[in-house]
C-alpha cells in the first residue's frame, strides 16, 4: 500500500500566516487598491486578488461558464499523501451571487470515493456541457438552465486512458470544431526500463509512445470512445499538463514539462548545478503528427536548441543526433518550474500588453536541490501567432508563502482559466484554494508598471541552500513496464468473486479509492525498496491467507520487519471494508497464480 508523504510543520503554516499579511501590506504601498487582499499574493500594479474558495480538495484544473459559474476538479491522487478526499464528489462548482470575489455557492457533484471515484485533472466546456476527467475516463454532464450541477449520470466521451507510472493525469482541451485533445503523459522520466535509475539506458525502440508521451485527439461530439494508439495526433511530449486555444479556436499551444535527473542519473556528463539549470522547461505549438523529442531529446536553453539525451547516447550536451529533425519550443522557461495550467487570455478587462498571450501555472520545482527550489507562481508570455512575443514576466507570486519547496509550500499554482468577465482564476492543489484576480485600473492602458520579468532560462543555479528531494512520484524502477497481469488470469480466493480482483486491481493502482500501493509496492506488485514483494509466497505479517492478507490491510504495518516506511491502515485512504477486501482477493490472486 502507499507509503505517507510528507505535511506541513505548524510553524511553517505559522510563517505562511504572517506572510500573507506581510505581502498585502506590501500590495497596498505599491499603490494598489486592494483593502480586501488577503492573499499574500505580489501582482502588478492596479490587479487585485480575492480567496474566491478554500478548502475545497486537491484542486486542479478549472473553467468557467458563460454564467461565471467556476467548475474545478479536485484529485485524491498519490502525490498527496493520501489524505482523506473531501466529502461528496470530486467536481465542485462555485458561485459568487454577491459580487465580493468570494464564492457563496459551493455545490459537489460527480464520482465519490464511495462509489470508486478518484477525482482527475482536466476539465473544460463545449457546447454548453461540461467535460471532465474521472479516473479512467473523459466524461460530458449536461447542464440544465436553473442548476450549477447536472442532474443526470455523465456519458463516457473516451476511456481506458492509461493509469499509473510517473504521471496518470489527463489534462484536456477542446477546440472550435470539436477535437478534443488529451495529453496522455509519460509512465517513466526518459524511458528507461529501469526507471530514474543512474547510467540506465533508454529503451530503443521506446514502445511507451505507443500509448504514452504525446496528445490523442478525439471527438467531443462522440460517446464511447475507446483510447487506442491509433487516436494519437503529437508524440515526444513528455507532460503536456498544460493547453491553450486561441481565440479564434483552432491555434493549440501545450507545455512540457522536462525530464529530471540529469546530473544524478549521468554523474560523469553533467555538473551538479547542471541538474537544476538543465533542461528548459517548454511552450510548444501543437501540430498534428509533430514529434517534440522526448525521450530521446531535451531542450538546452543555453544553446537554445534540442540535445541529445545520454540514454540515447548523448555526451551532455554535444551530440544531437536526431533532435535535429524534432520540434523546437516556441518558448523556453527555467528548469523544473513544472508547467501544469495554462489559458489563452483574449479579454479586454486587462492591460493590453496582456491580450492574446497566455497564462502559464507553474506549480514548482523540486529537482533543482540542493539548490534553490523556483517557480510557484503565475506567469504571462506575449504571443504572435505561433511564436512568442518577448520575454515572459512573472505575474504573480506569493503563492508558496515563505518557502519555495515541495514539502513546505503553503499553496501551488495548478490550474488557470479566464472568466466571461475577464478576470483570471487560478487553482492551488494543497489546500484546495481558488484564487480571483481582477485589474482596478484602466483597461486601456499599457500595463507596464510593476512589471517583473522572468528569470533566464540560462539563469545560474544559486548557492547551495537546500537539501536535495526526491520526485513526488518517488522512483520506481518499473514504472515503464506493463502493468500486473490481467485479473482474468489471476486464481480467486475462496470467498471472493472475479468482480472483487477487478475492483482490487483498480484500487492497488490508484485508480480508485485514493490508495495506490504502486508507490511501495511498484506497479507489477514485485517491490521496490519502500515495501514487499507480493507476487511471491514469503509473508512478513500474516500467513498469506485471503483473510490475513485483508487484516494486514486494514491495520495497516506501523513498525515494519524489513523497510524502513511504516504503511498506515488501509494505505492512509479510507477504504471500505469492501474496498479491502476486493484488494485483499487481488494480492491473493497475484500471490497464487501458477
Amino acid at each position: 500500500m502507499s507509503c505517507p508523504a510528507n505535511r506541513l510543520s505548524t510553524w511553517a503554516a505559522a510563517l505562511g500566516a504572517l506572510c500573507l499579511v506581510s505581502s498585502a501590506a506590501w500590495a497596498q504601498s505599491s499603490g494598489q487598491s486592494c483593502p480586501k487582499d488577503t492573499t499574500g499574493l505580489r501582482l502588478p500594479s492596479g490587479f487585485c486578488a480575492t480567496i474566491f474558495a478554500d478548502g475545497i480538495g486537491h484542486a486542479r484544473h478549472l473553467v468557467v461558464a458563460p454564467n461565471g459559474v467556476v467548475y474545478v476538479n479536485t484529485w485524491s491522487g498519490r502525490y498527496y499523501g493520501n489524505s482523506a478526499p473531501h466529502a461528496g464528489g470530486f467536481l465542485v462548482a462555485l458561485q459568487d451571487t454577491a459580487g465580493n470575489g468570494t464564492a457563496n455557492v459551493i455545490e459537489r457533484f460527480g464520482e465519490t470515493v464511495q462509489g470508486g471515484g478518484a477525482g482527475g485533472t482536466g476539465i473544460g466546456m463545449y457546447k454548453g456541457a461540461l467535460y471532465a476527467e474521472s479516473n479512467d475516463q473523459i466524461v460530458r454532464y449536461a447542464l440544465v438552465s436553473g442548476s450549477n450541477v447536472p442532474r443526470d449520470r455523465p456519458q463516457t466521451i473516451v476511456s481506458g486512458l492509461p493509469l499509473g507510472g510517473d504521471h496518470p493525469m489527463h489534462p484536456f482541451a477542446i477546440d472550435a470544431d470539436g477535437f478534443m485533445y488529451i495529453d496522455v503523459a509519460s509512465a517513466t522520466n526518459s524511458c528507461q526500463p529501469k526507471n530514474r535509475k543512474p547510467a540506465s539506458l533508454g529503451a530503443d525502440p521506446c514502445t511507451e509512445l505507443e500509448t504514452r508521451g504525446g496528445v490523442w485527439r478525439y471527438d467531443a461530439n462522440k460517446t464511447g470512445q475507446p483510447f487506442s494508439p491509433a487516436g494519437r495526433f503529437a508524440t515526444g511530449i513528455r507532460n503536456g499538463e498544460g493547453f491553450a486555444v486561441d481565440s479564434g479556436g483552432h491555434r493549440l499551444f501545450v507545455t512540457q514539462h522536462g525530464r529530471d535527473q540529469l546530473h544524478s542519473n549521468w554523474p560523469d556528463l553533467y555538473k551538479p548545478e547542471e541538474e537544476a539549470t538543465l533542461p528548459a522547461e517548454e511552450l510548444m505549438n501543437l501540430k498534428p503528427g509533430g514529434d517534440y523529442g522526448w525521450p530521446e531529446c531535451y531542450y538546452d536553453p543555453f544553446q537554445q536548441k534540442l540535445v541529445l539525451a545520454p540514454e540515447y547516447g548523448g555526451d551532455g550536451g554535444k551530440k544531437l543526433g536526431p533532435c535535429v529533425n524534432k520540434i523546437a519550443p516556441v518558448a523556453a522557461f527555467p528548469a523544473h518550474w513544472a508547467p501544469d495550467g495554462m489559458v489563452f487570455y483574449d479579454k479586454n478587462q486587462f492591460p493590453s500588453r496582456y491580450r492574446n498571450g497566455v497564462f502559464i501555472a507553474f506549480h514548482g520545482s523540486w529537482n533543482r536541490g540542493p539548490y534553490p527550489q523556483s517557480g510557484y507562481n503565475l506567469v504571462y508570455q506575449p504571443l504572435a501567432g505561433d511564436q512568442a512575443n518577448g520575454r515572459c514576466e512573472v505575474f504573480a507570486d506569493g503563492f508558496a508563502g515563505p518557502v519555495k519547496s515541495p514539502d513546505q509550500a503553503v499553496h501551488r499554482p495548478t490550474g488557470v482559466a479566464v472568466g466571461p468577465d475577464g478576470a483570471l482564476y487560478v487553482s492551488d492543489d494543497v489546500r484546495g484554494r481558488v484564487y480571483k484576480i481582477v485589474y482596478h485600473g484602466d483597461p486601456g492602458s499599457g500595463g507596464d508598471a510593476g512589471i517583473t520579468p522572468c528569470p533566464s532560462a540560462t539563469a545560474a543555479a544559486g548557492d547551495v541552500t537546500v537539501a536535495g528531494a526526491m520526485p513526488p512520484e518517488g522512483i520506481h524502477p518499473d514504472a515503464g513496464a506493463a502493468a500486473a497481469p490481467a485479473t482474468a488470469s489471476l486464481p480467486i480466493a475462496k470467498g471472493a468473486s472475479k468482480d472483487m480482483v477487478a475492483l482490487g486491481d483498480k484500487i492497488y493502482h490508484g485508480q480508485v479509492g485514493g490508495a495506490a500501493c504502486t508507490s511501495c509496492h511498484g506497479s507489477a506488485a514485485t517491490g521496490t525498496t519502500l515495501g514487499p514483494n507480493l507476487t511471491g509466497k514469503t509473508w512478513l505479517w500474516s500467513d498469506g491467507s485471503y483473510a490475513g492478507i485483508a487484516k494486514t490491510i486494514s491495520e495497516g504495518v506501523m513498525q515494519p520487519k524489513q523497510f524502513r516506511s511504516p504503511m498506515p491502515p488501509k494505505g492512509g485512504a479510507e477504504l471500505s471494508a469492501d474496498q479491502v477486501s476486493a484488494v485483499a482477493a487481488y494480492v491473493w490472486g497475484l500471490s497464487h497464480r501458477n
